[in-house]
């Protein structure tokens, strides 16, 4: 007998075949069994969605049967299913795409027979009871009623816990409890990047045990990472701690999860299905009932608008406030264990300052103490520009709108969009000038300047100050920064010169000072985000120092600045995020923006900037003549406002010229009602508009 099965696979890009196709199989396979299966003139993995209606009696011989069944591999559990329907049907993704993205690349190379070969493999020694050991440390009495109210209630929460306040061992005792209730129960662990896995990856392993823990994110290699996923799907792995991509990940005994820096932009996938691992974990704890903690001291506008109480009750999140760092004593001030906040006037410093005097003083005094400075410019590289005084010629990308930045170090002019590299012309390439200069400053021109600046400043050991930097460029081989983060924990670097990257999570104990270099060009950003970004970015930053509690009260955050009484600069001296974020709250409730409105973005991209912006104002004329025309779509497109398509900030990349245009809307529903009904415009449209290279549709974006 022949069953029909609804399988999905993952169709190609723009295709239109969003929904499962039908295969034919001689058995009877339960919804979430892993296949093979012929597509075109491959042979793809699929996954079977459910039973499928038998097709016309013309059509049987059309029908292509299910090649090979993944045996003893336990199906994908009906929670995990929903989970994936709704990320492909919000982000606006085809659902084979979304659910053959979340399994690990290796299984896509493996047969059947490969897969029930691997599976006969022993497993790692299984921690059935997981011997949980619990710190001898007492908690503070902000850790203690947080946990009373994440046993008592269901969530979710907001962890509003500021920096060094014990946020971590929230969750370990979290998990640890969850752990304890029940025999199959797991734990998932979310951190925004790969850097921040290993040390985490290592407090929860000391505390249950490695058998018990696994990483899951795009740095394993790829048996790695399906070793990982077979442990999390089989349920021998009791805690998955990972990335964004762990969100998707099959957890058949989810009991809680954990986003930790919830507010970090790097949740949101930037390509693909462009999908938040921050929203859809609060999904998936509704799906399969478990807890769901959002840990941050600065946590996004959106998370802390949803965890306001409302007018007869809580907010939709639960906020659990921790205002104190480990160490500070209850009734004392919160503010007692955080560093001082000092802006310097850089309108005061001569022309030409990097480093202010007075930082530099205050660098010296605590290198000369065996203590750290951290010293944060998101900006890599020598210089972001090399110019040309005297006719004006600057570093431009030939294939991007954007300049090469100048690599002292290898002496290059490298595009950080496209990758073109080139090295540095001996002259002006327009005018012959031999006298090229640069405008700006990198990390790698801040680690050689305070080199020099520090020259005669000199360890309690009498050995000269050691500099170090931490970013892209210097981290780029395998174990690099593994081994550059080891340095600053052990004490061999005095001062850390680094990007964004150092600026996040990390434990380091002999930093007392942190200072912001140059954080001015995010004030006045086109991108209404651009605030709360920076806020966020210099909070984080801030709470690196002081974090052992002898020195808290002794550590300072230094702030650079052409503008010393911006609001933000304001709010940040007082580590006040309550009070920026309702003035920013405030400024977004009249403009209508989120989190009290919703916004899409369609960005099409093309040869030329005309075809790409003609593309998109097509596909506004013809959506809204077809859904005006539908009364079962009218009333949505009503709610929905359309804004021309214009180029994007960096237009062009690698010769692919870029265009976009939003969509905004108070109603979620309308919004989604409305992009769902573009979809089969847009392949239509693309059929017809043969300069389009692709096309992507971007839901609640956080970059416009």
């Amino acid at each position: 007998m022949t069953h029909w099965l609804s399988i999905a696979v993952p169709t190609p890009a723009h295709s239109g075949l969003g929904e499962p196709l039908t295969y034919a199989s001689p058995a009877p396979l339960p919804p979430g069994s892993i296949v093979r299966v012929p597509l075109g003139a491959r042979e793809v993995l699929g996954v079977v969605w459910g039973e499928a209606p038998a097709p016309p009696p013309e059509l049987v011989a059309q029908v292509r049967p299910v090649a090979g069944v993944f045996d003893g591999l336990a199906p994908l559990a009906a929670e995990w299913r929903q989970l994936v329907a709704f990320t492909a049907r919000y982000y606006q993704r085809a659902l084979g795409e979304v659910a053959l993205a979340a399994l690990p690349p290796q299984l896509r190379g493996l047969s059947g027979v490969q897969m029930a070969r691997r599976l006969k493999r022993p497993p790692p020694a299984a921690a059935p009871g997981v011997e949980i050991a619990i710190d001898n440390e007492a908690l503070t009495a902000d850790q203690t009623g947080a946990l009373a109210q994440i046993d008592q209630q269901s969530g979710p929460f907001l962890l509003f816990g500021t920096t060094g306040s014990g946020k971590t061992e929230v969750y370990m005792r979290a998990a640890a409890r969850a752990l304890a209730a029940r025999a199959d129960a797991q734990v998932l662990v979310l951190v925004p990047e790969i850097n921040l896995t290993p040390q985490l990856l290592a407090r929860f392993a000391a505390r249950f045990g490695d058998a018990a823990v696994v990483a899951l994110h795009s740095g394993l290699t790829p048996a790695q990472r399906l070793a990982a996923w077979l442990a999390a799907h089989s349920g021998r792995a009791r805690i998955v701690l990972g990335t964004r991509v762990a969100v998707l990940a099959s957890l058949p005994g989810l009991a809680l999860i954990v986003v930790d820096e919830e507010h970090d932009p790097s949740y949101k996938q930037q390509e693909g299905a462009r999908y938040s691992a921050r929203d859809l974990a609060l999904y998936r704890g509704k799906l399969c009932g478990a807890k769901v903690i959002l840990g941050s001291a600065t946590p996004a506008l959106e998370s802390w608008h949803a965890s306001e109480p409302a007018p007869d009750g809580p907010g939709r999140y639960l906020r659990l406030a921790m205002p104190r760092r480990v160490g500070v004593a209850a009734d004392a001030d919160p503010l007692a264990g955080l560093p001082r906040v000092r802006r310097v006037d850089m309108s005061r410093q001569p022309k030409g300052t990097l480093i202010a005097p007075p930082l530099l003083a205050a660098i010296g005094e605590r290198v000369s103490r065996g203590e750290q400075a951290l010293l944060l410019l998101n900006r890599r590289g020598w210089a972001p520009v090399l110019h040309c005084a005297d006719c004006g010629w600057k570093s431009e990308c030939p294939h991007c709108s954007a300049y090469r930045v100048f690599h002292k170090i290898d002496r290059t002019l490298r595009c950080h969009h496209c990758g073109f590299t080139q090295r540095v012309p001996r002259a002006c390439p327009d005018c012959g000038n031999l006298d090229i200069g640069t405008l700006g400053r990198g990390t790698e021109q801040l680690e050689e300047r305070l080199a020099e600046l520090l020259a005669g400043v000199a360890r309690p050991d009498g050995q000269p100050a050691r500099i170090a930097r931490i970013d892209a460029d210097s981290t780029r081989g395998k174990g690099r920064l593994e081994a550059s983060l080891a340095d600053v924990h052990a004490g061999a670097v005095d001062v850390l010169v680094g990007t964004q990257m150092i600026a996040k999570g990390h434990d380091f104990r002999r930093v007392t000072l942190v200072a912001a270099v140059n954080p001015d060009a995010a004030l006045f950003s086109s991108d209404f985000r651009a605030p709360e970004r920076l806020f966020a970015l210099l909070m984080q930053a801030a709470g690196r120092a002081g974090r052992d509690a002898a020195q808290g009260a002794a550590s300072e955050m230094w702030v650079q600045t052409h503008h010393p009484q911006h609001p933000l600069f304001v709010a940040l001296k007082a580590h006040d995020y309550p009070g920026f974020a309702a003035q920013q709250l405030t400024e977004r409730a009249q403009a209508g923006l989120p989190p009290f409105a919703h916004l899409a973005l369609l960005r099409a991209e093309a040869r030329g900037q005309e075809a790409a912006q003609g593309f998109l104002a097509a596909l506004a004329r013809q959506a809204q003549d077809a859904l005006a025309a539908d009364p079962a779509l009218a009333a949505a497109l009503a709610q929905v406002t359309w804004y021309p398509a214009v180029p994007l900030a960096v237009q062009r990349v690698a010769n692919i010229e870029r265009a976009q245009m939003l969509l905004e809307s108070p109603s979620r529903a309308a919004l989604q009602r409305v992009l769902a009904a573009c979809q089969p415009l847009l392949h239509a449209l693309r059929s017809e508009h043969r300069a389009i290279v692709r096309w992507a549709v971007d839901v609640d974006p956080l970059a416009v």
